[in-house]
């Protein structure tokens, strides 16, 4: 499938790793169903993967192997852009986001990228949290970009200190 990067054992016996295969796939593409009123089909994650050499998507699994949360990214030159990333509904508030954010920013840095960027409803404040928290800060306004139903889109920067070239 697709996705670079080491699998890393986290403690409480989490394990975020790149997705991996078909069935992963489909319980991405089911995740992000629960999760999202516009969601990504499979078939668009599926192409994405297939057609970019930038795109990853890394999956947070339970020590069931379960997928509870997921990132689909691209990593352009010096920049992380996160797409997609969502929590299974009866796992939020618990911090795997955060965890998970954590290192997807730590694997495009070691990529690389010392920004990045995304964008999130106006009205998801726990969304816009875990974000600011994450050192996150809003940049721009898309009015009357999300649809169903109708709300501006916030676009989020973060920037960390660029590698120094040494003289």
């Amino acid at each position: 499938m697709s996705g670079s990067g080491d699998a890393r054992a986290i403690e409480d016996g989490w394990k975020i790793e790149p997705l991996s295969t078909e069935q992963d796939l489909d319980a991405v593409a089911a995740l992000e169903a629960r999760s999202f009123t516009n969601p990504w089909s499979r078939d668009m994650l599926a192409r994405e993967l297939r057609q970019s050499d930038v795109a990853r998507v890394y999956v947070l699994r339970a020590a069931d192997g379960v997928i509870a949360a997921f990132c689909a990214c691209w990593i352009i030159y010096d920049e992380l852009h996160i797409n997609t990333i969502a929590v299974d509904p009866a796992r939020r508030r618990a911090g795997l986001g955060t965890r998970l954010m954590r290192y997807v920013l730590a694997q495009a840095r070691a990529a690389g990228a010392h920004r990045a960027t995304l964008e999130v409803r106006r009205g998801n404040v726990a969304a816009l949290g875990l974000y600011e928290r994450l050192g996150f800060k809003i940049d721009a306004v898309r009015p009357r970009y999300y649809t169903s139903p109708v709300e501006d889109a916030l676009i989020l920067w973060r920037r960390d200190e660029p590698p120094v070239s040494p003289s």
